[in-house]
């Protein structure tokens, strides 16, 4: 696999001007298995659907694509805003001429770029009709008015999705059967544990295994359906722990990064007594670091 990687790179080319568009991911995804399979879907040329709940790496994975490919990166995340001249660019004045403004999509078809489709279930209309012809066989854009953009062999479209999540909805068939699917699966205890070392080697080894059972914590209560799907979030936590080295105690930090992004009072004070249970109120950074 490793030659078949720098067969593509060596292949594809690519202009210095988006060099610097190529990723240097501050995290790297530990799933072989998961990794292996999405390698192998971008060197079959097909694009990819990452489907999983937060904190399940979606995007880090995404990054890190990017990276081992050596491709530039743009990232989309949809909203109610986003419509077509938003992806692939629109008309614009520039002294006194009307001129076309490429958008993300655009520059990543002609440059051979990889594109995040963020939350791609939160797509309207509009901006779905616009990626059935991308995302499939065809490979073109369309634009009205201008020629029709044939997109580089090197492009690859990875989308991602959390199911059940305030103003998502269900994909139809017919976009689904353009990505090669993967389930992202949450991150094994070990792991996790590996990771929170690996970022923060000083950290005293009780409190790596606490802050990595928090985490288990809450993705149970999340579970159960006691507080919501956004608590169990690993950014949160890591903010948690540089917010601790800036001399705040780690259950106050924890509140600011976690609790506090609750704004339903009862789930607030479930996440909070959680927070008092596994971790002292006097923990400070002299205490869970070795200096």
């Amino acid at each position: 696999m490793k030659n078949k990687i720098e067969n593509f790179i060596n292949n594809y080319e690519l202009d210095e001007k988006y060099a610097n568009r190529i990723p240097e991911p501050h995290f790297f995804y530990s799933g072989d298995e998961i990794l292996k399979e999405a390698i192998s879907a971008i060197l079959a040329g097909k694009n990819l659907l990452l489907v999983g709940d937060k904190s399940t790496g979606k995007n880090v994975l995404a990054e890190n694509l990017a990276y081992i490919f050596k491709r530039p990166l743009w990232n989309l995340s949809f909203h109610i805003n986003i419509d077509s001249s938003v992806l692939i660019g629109d008309d614009t004045l520039k002294n006194g001429n009307v001129l076309f403004r490429e958008g993300p999509i655009t520059k990543a078809a002609n440059c051979g770029g990889f594109v995040v489709l963020d939350e791609i279930n939160m797509a309207k209309n509009e901006a779905m009709a616009v990626l059935h012809s991308i995302l499939d066989y065809r490979r073109i854009i369309d634009i009205p008015g201008y020629d029709i953009i044939k997109l580089h062999p090197a492009t690859r479209f990875i989308a991602t999705m959390n199911y059940g999540y305030e103003g998502t909805r269900e994909l139809n068939e017919a976009l689904l059967s353009r990505f090669v699917i993967i389930k992202m699966p949450l991150i094994s205890r070990e792991k996790l544990v590996d990771l929170i070392k690996k970022e923060y080697p000083n950290m005293k080894s009780e409190y790596v295994n606490n802050i990595a059972l928090f985490f288990y914590d809450l993705k149970l209560k999340a579970d159960a359906g006691e507080i919501s799907n956004n608590s169990p979030d690993l950014r949160g936590i890591f903010d948690a722990i540089d917010l601790v080295k800036e001399d705040l105690s780690l259950s106050y930090a924890l509140e600011l990064t976690i609790a506090n992004k609750l704004f339903d009072t009862y789930e607030e004070e479930i996440l909070k007594d959680l927070i008092k249970t596994r971790f002292d109120e006097s923990l400070f950074f002299k205490d869970i670091f070795v200096e």
